[in-house]
């Protein structure tokens, strides 16, 4: 029997449904019998797989969209005050709610697992929704990205579990209230919401006070600012800690990362002892450092660890996510959402690693953000030295409005003071022809970025193919 529907979320609008966050809620919320609505500014995929639902979703923003009857409105903090249905709903008296608080909204009365961090929170997430759903334990679950296909970013199920991605960017995950709550890193990012350390720290801290009493926090050992994080909220004994990785001193430890083409095999010993063995089918040591958390978070729960480890097996990875998206003359073409230096650089390594002996790795890569260029264009630079090759587009404003002087040339100069060939790509339809002339048998093209660089690789497919 699915929980209650709050009163406000039993005939919602959604303004941006068609976005990652905001259509798993409406997904769940259709699932749950409620009559959902929604505008988007474009028609995709994802506002497709909503209508099969029974969603309404509208295409660009109108107040018209705003049905008479409707009991509430689901905002990001992606939209502005100005949107014209938003402005209806204040003029009709309709309430607004944030994703986060329909998101939280959805967990009462279930058992939520929380994945927070600066990078890996949609991975980790996906490796707990898979494998739990293995385990025929028919978990909710809100993604930040597609499993595999589009819509299969959530789900409403039968079991108690909810794994939700918690993200820190606009302070959203101080909304929920965690059984085990995972914290894979802290990391600066975000800089139009965080100022300093300081703040993302006070931020991560807030979070960890959100887990409930009695409850789990799964924590990295290896990375530099989980363990401040730690060291941090040490004062809280009514919950339980428990670190994973490479350290000596972690309770959940990584014996052995072992690269296998584009899978890992990771051996770990638990607290208890008892050494496991089991398969990442996605490359990368970062990977499988995720799918440690997700073990650890599942033993929190009380799940059998050699039954989870077989279980995160059955994960083969989500969109977007070095996901390969296919081969033509010799050459794989894979998309990865890699927009922060520390995962540029993670999922580099990966593919490096995953690369053969005369293989060589070409970028294209789109900077997000003008805010995160202006701070961290450098060490994008830096990261992207590690490919034979890059072009590099221009920056992929997303919800910012640009700032003087802030260009891809910060990345690309950086770039090239690193040793790195990198070329300028303004125009982005020539990009499919300039890597096809590039590329040979046995090269790897990465199409990286958060933004809409992923819609270059099957034209670079389809450019190689001919």
């Amino acid at each position: 029997m699915a929980p209650a529907i709050p009163a406000s979320m039993d005939r919602p609008h959604f303004i941006g449904i068609g976005g990652a966050g905001m259509s798993g809620i409406a997904k769940i919320l259709a699932q749950r019998g409620a009559r959902v609505a929604g505008s988007d500014a474009k028609d995709s995929a994802t506002a497709q797989a909503l209508r099969a639902l029974g969603v309404t979703v509208h295409l660009g923003h109108a107040a018209s969209h705003l049905a008479e009857d409707a009991t509430g409105v689901v905002v990001s903090s992606a939209i502005r005050a100005d949107n014209p249905e938003l402005a209806a709903a204040h003029a009709r008296g309709v309430p607004v709610v944030h994703r986060s608080d329909a998101l939280a909204s959805l967990m009462d009365g279930l058992r939520p697992i929380a994945v927070a961090g600066t990078h890996g929170k949609t991975t980790t997430t996906s490796m707990l929704a898979v494998s739990l759903g293995a385990l025929g334990l028919q978990p909710s679950y809100a993604i930040g990205g597609d499993l595999d296909a589009p819509g299969s970013n959530a789900e409403h199920g039968a079991g108690e579990i909810f794994v939700a991605e918690a993200d820190e960017s606009d302070r959203s995950f101080h909304k929920y209230a965690p059984e085990v709550a995972i914290v894979l890193n802290v990391e600066l990012d975000h800089h139009a919401n965080y100022a300093s350390m300081d703040e993302i720290y006070a931020s991560f801290e807030t979070f960890v006070g959100r887990i409930r009493p009695g409850g789990t926090l799964v924590i990295a050992a290896d990375h530099p600012g989980a363990r401040e994080l730690t060291a941090r909220i040490s004062g809280r004994h009514d919950i339980e800690v428990v670190t994973y990785g490479e350290s000596e001193d972690a309770d959940v430890r990584i014996l052995k990362v072992n690269p296998r083409g584009l899978t890992s095999d990771v051996t770990v010993v638990l607290g208890s002892g008892k050494i496991l063995t089991f398969t990442v089918s996605v490359p990368g040591r970062h990977y499988a450092h995720n799918a440690v958390a997700a073990l650890a978070a599942g033993v929190a729960l009380g799940l059998p660890p050699h039954n989870l480890a077989s279980a995160l097996g059955t994960y083969t990875g989500v969109k977007r996510r070095l996901q390969l998206l296919g081969e033509a003359a010799g050459v794989q073409v894979i998309d990865s959402y890699a927009h922060h230096p520390t995962e540029m650089t993670a999922d580099l390594e990966a593919i490096r690693g995953a690369a053969g002996e005369n293989a060589r790795v070409l970028v294209v890569f789109q900077p997000h953000l003008f805010s995160r260029t202006q701070e961290l264009g450098t060490e994008m630079g830096q990261s992207l030295a590690l490919a034979d090759a890059s072009v590099v587009l221009d920056i992929y404003p997303a919800r910012e409005d640009p700032i003087p002087g802030v260009t891809s040339t910060l990345i690309i100069d950086a770039a090239r003071e690193a040793g790195a060939d990198v070329t300028a790509a303004p125009d982005r339809s020539a990009v499919p022809d300039a890597i096809a002339g590039m590329a040979k048998p046995g090269d790897l093209v990465l199409t990286m970025g958060a933004g809409d660089v992923t819609d270059l690789g099957p034209a670079i497919l389809s450019r190689l193919e001919s």
